[in-house]
């Protein structure tokens, strides 16, 4: 199947949102925990998280057009400079994508959709404890789209807390931490490995 672009723009918006969303492959399925400066915790589901670099350790998501509706994530960001991002996993897939309901400001995701708050090591910023693989973050940059009215946020990790058994012959393995991925609005993926290939140098490339 061939869309055009006038096909493309043609589509009823849930379609279109579900195609568009899909087309660049699976993506990591993410937590990111927030508070804002009156203590209200904030919760939400995000497929956009992705690394910029690693010195310093660089993460970036995109955040949607604030409205009274939506934004609360990044809101709480600016108002803190801190933030967390979860790994989602099997056993709380479902609890995890319900976050993404426009839930009021008052309203915490982490209580309505029965998730643990988990402050650690002095981080300003709510874990989720149900994640084995979690990222505390210190807000950095915030680069406007102008072409959407989205913002690549981005962060530098502060604390990183992974498994100790996800490290295997000095690699992190992400199936052992049974992280998931999403495709479009509201499919989800296991991760399995498949492939383990030594760091490319020139010399070491074989012939095909």
């Amino acid at each position: 199947m061939t869309y055009s672009k006038t096909q493309l723009q043609n589509l009823d918006r849930i379609t279109k949102l579900k195609i568009i969303n899909a087309v660049s492959g699976i993506k990591p399925a993410n937590l990111i925990g927030t508070v804002n400066t009156k203590g209200q915790t904030n919760l939400a589901v995000f497929s956009s998280v992705v690394h910029l670099g690693s010195n310093p350790p660089l993460l970036g998501f995109i955040a949607r057009p604030q409205t009274s509706d939506v934004g609360h994530t990044f809101a709480n960001i600016k108002a803190t400079g801190v933030y967390t991002i979860n790994h989602i996993h099997p056993d709380f897939i479902k609890k995890a994508h319900y976050t993404s309901a426009k839930f009021d400001v008052n309203t915490s995701e982490f209580e309505r959709c029965q998730l643990t708050q988990d402050y650690q090591n002095d981080f300003k910023a709510p874990f989720v404890k149900e994640s084995h693989f979690k990222m505390g973050l210190k807000f950095k940059e915030a680069i406007d789209i102008k072409l959407n009215g989205t913002t690549l946020v981005i962060g530098e990790i502060e604390q990183l807390i992974i498994p100790d058994d996800a490290f295997v012959d000095g690699d992190i393995n992400l199936e052992t931490t049974k992280g998931v991925g999403i495709s479009g609005l509201n499919t989800y993926y296991e991760l399995n490995k498949i492939a383990d290939f030594p760091y490319v140098r020139l010399n070491e490339v074989p012939e095909f």
